[in-house]
């Protein structure tokens, strides 16, 4: 694949096109045109979306004197972004040395070119935030603290001879000493994340809350239903059959006996099979047939 466009301090990725006119008699006419390539990288494939984090901790040594820890987290949600968003970084610091710490984070761009056997690389800061100052014994956590990409060129990571790649470090400012630092890996993409893509996984638990009912299991025993008696009295048969006589007029004016039809079968329990068998006198062994 093509690699994307690219300026940088020892090297760059230009494309041109050349066009030259031959006139017999006369000079060539020539022309050339720059344009730019982006070889797309799309930050909704799986590896790109799976979450970063470390932890990191580091003792403060004076002397003979040895203070407590400093402990580092630092988590971010996916490894790839696309310029405009913001990175939400959760992290948490704790200070348990003797002195005044500052947490911060901050994007690098880090430029290597390659060239006859040698390696050259310029790493350039991008953008940054800082967190509050933190006194001996205190802590302090990010809860989604957002730091924004600015317009920056995509990730190259296919190209033989200049590769850019991109960091977040999380790290802890500690004044005299070296710092706690902590590298999560980033990649800059070209594809934005997918509207539908965050809300994979609260679907997909939505979706399995929703179907417990499938968890659901029958009795080992099922009982027969009730019986005719016990559901219909007597009582309610004959109430049932009371109002036809009510409904004679009803019935000549709808000219036909539905509506009495009706309300005799109402609470009547269903015919036996000798009461409609038209050949009570058939051997069961044979199956009458159907009349066409």
């Amino acid at each position: 694949p093509l690699a994307t466009s690219f300026e940088g301090r020892h090297g760059s990725v230009r494309y041109w096109v050349k066009a030259e006119l031959h006139r017999p008699w006369l000079l060539p006419v020539k022309l050339k045109k720059e344009f730019t390539v982006f070889e797309h990288i799309d930050i909704n494939t799986p590896s790109l979306l799976s979450p970063q984090a470390g932890t990191k901790e580091k003792t403060l040594c004076c002397w003979l004197c040895t203070s407590g820890p400093i402990s580092l987290s630092a988590k971010i949600e996916r490894k790839g972004y696309t310029p405009g968003e913001s990175i939400q970084i959760f992290a948490e610091i704790e200070n348990c040395s003797s002195r005044m710490v500052v947490p911060k984070a901050t994007i690098y761009q880090t430029q290597a070119f390659y060239a006859k056997g040698k390696m050259k690389e310029v790493r350039q800061l991008v953008a940054n935030l800082r967190g509050e100052s933190l006194s001996s014994g205190k802590t302090e956590t990010w809860n989604g603290k957002q730091l924004k990409i600015p317009p920056v060129s995509p990730s190259i990571l296919d190209c033989s001879i200049i590769r850019v790649e991109y960091s977040l470090m999380v790290y802890v400012d500690i004044p005299g000493a070296v710092d706690l630092f902590l590298n999560l890996p980033l990649v800059i993409g070209t594809i934005p994340l997918h509207p539908f893509g965050s809300r994979t996984s609260s679907v997909s638990s939505q979706g399995s809350m929703t179907m417990n009912w499938l968890g659901l299991t029958l009795p080992e025993s099922l009982e027969a239903p009730p019986s005719y008696a016990e559901v219909v009295t007597e009582e309610n048969r004959q109430s049932g059959l009371a109002p036809v006589a009510a409904f004679d007029d009803f019935q000549r004016a709808l000219q036909g006996p539905l509506f009495a039809y009706i309300q005799e079968f109402r609470f009547l329990p269903p015919p036996l099979y000798s009461e409609i068998d038209p050949n009570p006198d058939q051997p069961t062994d044979e199956i009458p047939s159907c009349p066409s």
